[in-house]
């Protein structure tokens, strides 16, 4: 096994030997604190019948630790000049693989089953950068890949959201589309001090769990995920003046009938609705036949 990546001497260690210099635009930042990848590493709950899909591993510091753990790693990296750091890093690991390629145009059901056809579960397990944190998550969740859990280290702003319940002001559509999928849970906040080099926000590690089943049965989610957009489209104002945008101001009194008899009161915010009721909402919009055409 290689020397221990995640020390802030090793890591500029490596990064000097080879030359490397960061690129801001890909959001690379090496994490160099090794109670963080234990606790990232025990949240995935994994053995060695398990698989992991690692997005962004750098130097491999995180991708180190899941090689001890799982059964089979597979590690998505963006920047072609990591690649040779990491299979220095990872030599000798028979059950990993470092894939050159962007996440988020890989035909990611064809690497499951290339990769992980011979696992008992997949988890995807990774520090992800900031400015594609919401897009990546979001394909791997409407994607409906088989995935056991997602625990992933993001901006913590973002995570807040994530796991945000109705009523808050971090809740909002990212919320309900994240929860709509998955149980989440905030693992543990991740100060700005332990990468190379420092961010200028603070991290933390979200759990997502998937469910077996969306948390509200609808007929169409497409719709589902519309409706819920309108109603935050501008928070400030309530449920009923923003819906009136998409069904028609001539609609106004009717929208009003149907919110009371769905036993949602018309004055409310979008950001106190739960997921049932959104559901509620989004089944009983559609049987007016309101929305025949696509939302804009």
């Amino acid at each position: 096994m290689y020397d221990i990546v995640a020390t802030p001497k090793r890591t500029k260690e490596i990064i000097t030997r080879h030359g490397f210099s960061f690129k801001k635009s890909l959001g690379q930042n090496f994490l160099i604190d090794g109670n963080i990848l234990t606790a990232i590493v025990a949240a995935a709950e994994l053995d060695k019948t398990k698989g992991v899909l690692e997005i962004g591993p750098g130097i491999g510091a995180l991708t180190q630790r899941l090689t001890t753990e799982a059964g089979k790693v597979t590690a998505v990296e963006l920047d072609q000049r990591l690649i040779p750091i990491l299979q220095e890093v990872l030599e000798g690991e028979e059950h990993v693989r470092v894939v050159h390629g962007d996440v988020l145009k890989l035909d990611l059901k064809e690497l499951f089953e290339q990769q992980f056809s011979d696992v008992s579960g997949v988890s995807v397990v990774a520090n992800l950068p900031y400015y594609v944190t919401t897009p990546i998550l979001m394909k791997l969740l409407e994607e409906r890949l088989p995935l056991e859990h997602i625990v992933v280290m993001i901006q913590k702003e973002v995570a807040q959201r994530m796991a945000a319940k109705p009523g808050g002001k971090d809740y909002g559509s990212l919320s309900v589309a994240v929860q709509y999928y998955c149980e989440t849970s905030i693992v543990c906040h991740v100060p700005h001090t332990v990468f190379i080099p420092q961010p200028n926000v603070d991290s933390a590690v979200i759990k997502l769990s998937l469910r077996s089943k969306p948390a509200v049965d609808v007929q169409d989610e497409r719709m589902f995920f519309r409706i819920v957009q309108a109603s935050f489209a501008q928070r400030r104002k309530t449920l009923a003046n923003n819906l009136t945008v998409v069904v028609g101001k001539d609609r106004r009194e009717a929208l009003n009938e149907l919110l009371h008899r769905l036993d949602i009161e018309p004055s409310r915010r979008g950001e106190t609705l739960s997921l049932e009721e959104f559901g509620r909402l989004t089944e009983g919009l559609q049987n007016t036949g309101w929305l025949s055409s696509p939302l804009s």
